[in-house]
C-alpha cells in the first residue's frame, strides 16, 4: 500500500488550558441567544479561543443580554469587566444562519463593534464563523490580528498508518488530506495557504511532494538521487529550501517550482547540514549543521557569504523555526536526555525556556506569533500543545487513540 486521498473524517478534539498570564484583560461573555438551536455552541468556541490566548479572562455577562438590546444605564462596569460581548444565531428559511454580535466597552457602556457576518453562513461553517469573531474581538482590543480563524497541520499515526491532516487552528473540525503506511513528515504550507508540502516514504525513499488542499492534487517536488527532506517555502512561495544527499553528505538547496529546475546548492561543507527555514525577508536562510562538532542553527544570506552561528547555548540545537516579525526563533535544545521548546530573542540574545515537557518536537509559529505550536509526548502519547511565547499559557490538543506529530501552522486564510 502507498498513499491514498481518501479517508473518514476523524478524531474529535477538546482543549485542555493550563497556566495563568501577568494581565488578562476581563471579558464578559454569556450565551449567543439562538445557539441553543444551532449545532455549534458559538459562545464556548469563541470563549475557549480568546482563553487560549493568554490575553483574556472571560466572566459571566448577565443573563438574557444579546446584541439587539442596549446595556443598562448604570455607573459601574458591567459584570466586573472591561468588555463585554454578546451575539445571536438564527436558523434561515434557506438553512443558512444569520451570525451577529456586538463588543462593548463594559465602563464607558458604549459599543465597540456592532458585527454581522457575511451571509450565508452554512451550517458547516459555524465553528468558523465563531472564530472569526473570536478574531474581531481580539484585533479591537488588542490591535493585532487573531489567528482563531487559520488552520493547522500535523500528522496522526495509529500503527502503521499514517494521515496527514488539517484542522481548524484549536484542533477541531479536522480534515484527512492523505494517508500512508508509510511515513509521512515534515509538513510544511504554502504562504497562499492552498497547498502543502510534505516528505513521504511512499517510493521507498524520501520524496518531497506538494499537494493542493481543495482539489487533491499532488505532485512530486525532489525525487533526485539520495534523500530529499526537510522542504520549506520561500515567503513568494516561488521556491522551496530543501535538503538532498544527492551529493552524497545532506546539505541545503534551493529549487524553484518551474518545471525541469535543477536544484541550486546553498551549503557547502563536509557536515550534515539541514532542516533550512525562511527568514520572513525571503533573502535569509536559517539551518541545522553539525559542522561544529555538534548540532547547531546557523544563518546565512541567499545571496552568498559565509553562515554564521546563531545558537550558543547547549550542545545540541536543532528545528528553526523563525516569528514572523523575523526576531524570536523557537528551536528544541537537549539538556541530558530531554528535548524542550525554547525561544532565542534573535536581537537581545537572550534564551527563554518555554516548555514543562521534555519530548518536545517541531516547533511552529502562529501567523501573528504570539503562539507556537509543538508537539512532545505526555502521559505515553504523542500530542500536540501550544505555549504563549512567554510559556505562561499552554493549551493541549487532546484526542483519543491517536499521536499526533510534525506540526505546522498555517498562515491567514486568503
Amino acid at each position: 500500500m502507498g498513499a491514498s486521498l481518501a479517508l473518514p473524517a476523524a478524531a474529535q478534539f477538546r482543549v485542555e488550558i493550563s497556566g495563568i498570564g501577568d494581565t488578562q484583560v476581563p471579558v464578559a461573555l454569556g450565551p449567543f441567544y439562538g445557539e441553543n438551536f444551532s449545532k455549534v455552541p458559538l459562545s464556548e468556541v469563541i470563549r475557549t479561543d480568546l482563553e487560549r490566548s493568554g490575553l483574556f479572562r472571560i466572566v459571566e455577562a448577565p443573563p438574557g443580554l444579546d446584541e439587539r438590546r442596549p446595556l443598562p444605564p448604570s455607573d459601574g462596569p458591567v459584570a466586573g469587566a472591561d468588555a463585554l460581548l454578546a451575539g445571536s444565531v438564527s436558523r434561515l428559511a434557506d438553512g443558512t444562519y444569520d451570525v451577529r454580535f456586538r463588543l462593548w466597552d463594559a465602563v464607558r457602556r458604549q459599543p465597540l463593534i456592532d458585527g454581522k457576518l457575511p451571509p450565508p453562513v452554512l451550517e458547516g461553517e459555524l465553528r468558523l464563523a465563531a472564530h472569526r469573531i473570536a478574531d474581531v474581538v481580539f484585533e479591537k482590543l488588542t490591535g493585532q490580528r487573531g489567528v482563531f480563524a487559520t488552520r493547522i497541520a500535523y500528522v496522526t499515526r495509529s500503527g502503521r498508518r499514517h494521515v496527514l491532516r488539517v484542522a481548524d487552528a484549536d484542533g477541531a473540525g479536522d480534515s484527512p488530506l492523505l494517508t500512508s503506511d508509510q511515513p509521512i513528515i515534515s509538513p510544511a504550507w504554502a504562504p497562499n495557504g492552498r497547498e502543502l508540502a510534505y516528505v513521504s516514504f511512499e517510493d521507498e525513499k524520501a520524496v518531497v511532494w506538494s499537494q493542493e488542499l481543495i482539489s487533491g492534487k499532488r505532485e512530486r517536488v525532489a525525487n533526485f538521487r539520495g534523500s530529499n527532506s526537510a522542504p520549506a517555502w520561500s515567503p513568494d512561495g516561488n521556491e522551496f529550501a530543501l535538503t538532498l544527499s544527492r551529493d552524497a553528505v545532506a546539505q541545503v538547496y534551493l529549487l524553484s517550482r518551474r518545471p525541469g529546475s535543477v536544484p541550486r546548492r546553498l551549503t557547502t561543507s563536509a557536515s550534515i547540514d539541514t532542516e533550512p527555514t525562511f527568514a520572513p525577508d525571503g533573502r535569509t536562510l536559517y539551518f541545522v549543521s553539525d559542522r561544529g562538532g555538534g548540532p547547531q542553527i546557523y544563518r546565512m544570506a541567499l545571496a552568498g557569504g559565509n553562515p554564521e552561528r546563531v545558537t550558543f547555548e547547549g550542545s545540541y540545537n536543532i528545528s528553526p523555526a523563525i516569528s514572523p516579525d523575523g526576531r524570536l526563533l523557537a528551536y528544541i535544545t537537549r539538556q541530558g536526555g530531554a528535548f524542550k521548546l525554547c525561544l532565542l530573542d534573535l536581537t537581545r540574545g537572550v534564551v527563554t525556556q518555554l516548555s514543562d515537557t521534555s519530548d518536545d518536537e517541531s516547533p511552529s509559529f502562529a501567523p501573528n506569533g504570539r503562539l507556537i505550536l509543538f508537539a512532545t509526548r505526555m502521559q505515553g502519547r504523542d500530542v500536540l500543545m501550544t505555549t504563549t511565547i512567554d510559556g505562561r499559557i499552554k493549551n493541549r490538543l487532546v484526542t483519543s487513540g491517536l499521536d499526533m506529530l510534525e506540526p505546522a501552522w498555517g498562515p491567514y486564510r486568503s
